[in-house]
């Protein structure tokens, strides 16, 4: 490739449909096999974890990149990761109306759902000296300010901007949380239920993070351990879920990418020095 920065701006409608046809086509697919796949139950212990139908799809999706099957190639890559923004936009609408819909929820609601958002900003303070140290530079504010789901990368998008390492960084943990973070949050749900320490009634709530399929997969973890409150975890599950999606957005905006921006300046002269990938070259060199 030359030097030059692709813009992605086409002459025409025409133009553009003859290089993303295949992207919509393929979409299309890969959504009809994960849709007729559906969910994958696996028991663990007196748990189970759970494969949703976006994990089948990340794959295939991988799969057929320049680097597997080569069913498309890097001009598609480029113009697919223009497309994120564009699909999430309809969830970001949905959010907002949620958010205003429901303010008087937020304010009456205890304390404990009111700071449960909160809870997400562990996440910067333990994540970015990992991420320095394994080698990441600008990347690692985006992928380390919270667990990035729709809302979190569209923040980093209108923030730094589509382009930036910070937006690749966010949709890498975008894709690796689709993929793995489903099975973590279902295991770490019934390793956690199982030691009895927590009543179901918070295991529930602490199940809403923020992303569906990850509720989901914890919280159906958490009523198989425990049936008898199997409805209560349900419903605390979606109250916290609730509650992340709407005071989160403001947390992440205002605190958490903040955070990690400023933990990246602090500790990257520090760490930077130690990183994985430095040593690599230091070798290779």
């Amino acid at each position: 490739m030359s030097g030059k920065k692709e813009t992605y701006v086409y002459g025409s409608l025409r133009e553009r449909f003859a290089l993303e046809w295949k992207i919509f086509a393929l979409a299309f697919v890969f959504i009809l096999i994960a849709d007729n796949i559906g969910q994958i139950k696996i028991p663990v212990g007196k748990g189970m974890f759970i494969l949703f139908p976006i994990f089948y799809a990340i794959i295939l999706g991988v799969l057929s990149g320049p680097q597997v099957l080569k069913i498309v190639d890097n001009r598609h890559v480029k113009a697919a990761s223009k497309l994120v923004v564009v699909g999430i936009c309809p969830f970001i609408a949905k959010l907002g109306i949620t958010a205003g819909a429901n303010i008087d929820t937020i304010l009456n609601s205890g304390p404990a759902l009111l700071l449960h958002g909160f809870g997400n900003l562990l996440g910067p303070l333990l994540a970015m000296p990992i991420a320095i140290l394994l080698g990441m530079k600008r990347e690692a504010v985006g992928a380390c300010h919270s667990i990035n789901r729709e809302y979190h990368m569209a923040l980093i998008n209108n923030i730094y901007g589509p382009e930036s390492a910070e937006a690749r960084g966010s949709l890498s943990i975008y894709i690796v949380g689709g993929m793995v973070g489903t099975i973590y949050f279902g295991l770490m749900a019934s390793v956690v239920g199982m030691t009895g320490w927590f009543h179901p009634q918070a295991l529930g709530l602490a199940s809403g993070v923020g992303a569906g399929i990850m509720m989901a997969s914890a919280s159906a973890s958490l009523c198989a351990i425990y049936p008898g409150s199997a409805e209560l975890i349900s419903t605390m599950a979606s109250a916290g879920e609730t509650m992340a999606g709407i005071t989160g957005i403001y947390i992440t905006m205002f605190i958490a990418i903040p955070l990690a921006d400023k933990l990246y300046r602090v500790l990257e002269p520090k760490l930077g020095r130690f990183a994985l990938k430095e040593k690599k070259e230091e070798k290779a060199a």
